[in-house]
C-alpha cells in the first residue's frame, strides 16, 4: 500500500531553489507540511508563501555546525517532529585539482558532507524513538563514478553514498528508511541554468533534467509501502553519455 505524505512533516535543505524548491512543492502537493532551510530568508519566504500547506522558512548557513542544529530545533519547535529529512543543499565545484581553491573545497565539504551528517544526527533520535522516519539524501551520478572534470565534487558524493549505505543498515531495525537519489545533469541554478528557453531546449534534446523530474522521483521513493526501501535511484537525462 502506498505511503501517504498528507500531514507528514518534511524538512528540506536548499529549499529556495532548484531540486529543493521543486521537492518542497512536490511533497506539499501531496499534503505534507514543510520546513524550508536555506541561506536567503527572502527567497525561502517566497517559496513558503507559494506552498498549499503550512510551511516554515528557516534561514541558516549550513557551513556553520551550530546553524544546522538550530534549523532542526526550529522545525521541531514549530511542528513537533520531523518525519522526513531531505538533505538536499549542495555546492558544485568543477575543475582541475592543480588549479583549485582548497578554501572553496572546504566550504563544499561543509555543505555536501558535514551538514548532511549533522542533520541526520540531529533528527535520528526522535525518529528511532517513534520507529518512524525517512531520510532521502540528494546525491549525484558523481557518487557512483568519479567524474574527471569534477573530482572534488565526486569525492563529496562518494562520501554521501558510503554514509547512506552504512546508515541504512544501522537504522533499519528501528523502522527508519534511508536512501539516496542520484541525478545526472539537472537544468537549474547549480548548473548555471536560469533561462527558461535554454532549459526547454536542453529538455527537448533530452540532454538535461528539470528539477521537477527529480522531485517526482523523490515523491515516488517516499511513497513506497513501508516494507520497501529504495536505497539508490539513479536518474539521468536520456541522452547523457555517462
Amino acid at each position: 500500500m502506498r505511503t501517504e505524505l498528507k500531514d507528514r512533516i518534511v524538512l528540506v535543505t536548499g529549499g529556495s531553489s532548484g531540486i529543493g524548491r521543486a521537492a518542497a512543492r512536490a511533497v506539499a502537493a501531496e499534503g505534507a507540511r514543510v520546513a524550508l532551510v536555506g541561506r536567503s530568508a527572502e527567497r525561502l519566504a517566497t517559496v513558503a508563501e507559494g506552498l498549499p500547506t503550512e510551511a516554515l522558512a528557516i534561514a541558516a548557513d549550513l557551513t556553520r555546525p551550530g546553524e544546522v542544529e538550530r534549523a532542526v530545533a526550529a522545525a521541531e519547535a514549530r511542528f513537533g517532529r520531523i518525519d522526513i529529512l531531505l538533505p538536499n543543499a549542495g555546492l558544485y565545484i568543477p575543475g582541475d585539482v592543480a588549479e583549485g581553491d582548497p578554501d572553496a573545497w572546504d566550504e563544499l565539504l561543509a555543505v555536501n558532507v558535514n551538514s548532511v551528517f549533522r542533520l541526520v544526527r540531529a533528527v535520528l533520535p526522535q525518529m528511532i524513538a517513534r520507529r518512524d522516519g525517512h531520510v532521502l539524501v540528494t546525491s549525484s551520478i558523481s557518487g557512483h563514478q568519479a567524474i574527471p572534470w569534477e573530482p572534488v565534487y565526486s569525492a563529496s558524493k562518494h562520501a554521501i553514498q558510503s554514509f547512506v549505505h552504512g546508515l541504512r543498515r544501522q537504522v533499519a531495525p528501528h523502522g527508519v528508511r534511508v536512501g539516496a537519489i542520484a541525478p545526472g545533469v539537472v537544468l537549474n541554478e547549480l548548473w548555471g541554468y536560469r533561462d527558461a528557453a535554454a532549459i526547454d531546449e536542453k529538455v527537448a534534446s533530452r540532454e538535461g533534467l528539470r528539477s521537477e523530474d527529480v522531485a517526482d522521483a523523490m515523491v515516488f521513493m517516499l511513497t513506497r509501502p513501508a516494507n520497501v526501501t529504495i536505497r539508490d535511484l539513479v536518474i539521468l537525462p536520456q541522452n547523457q553519455d555517462i
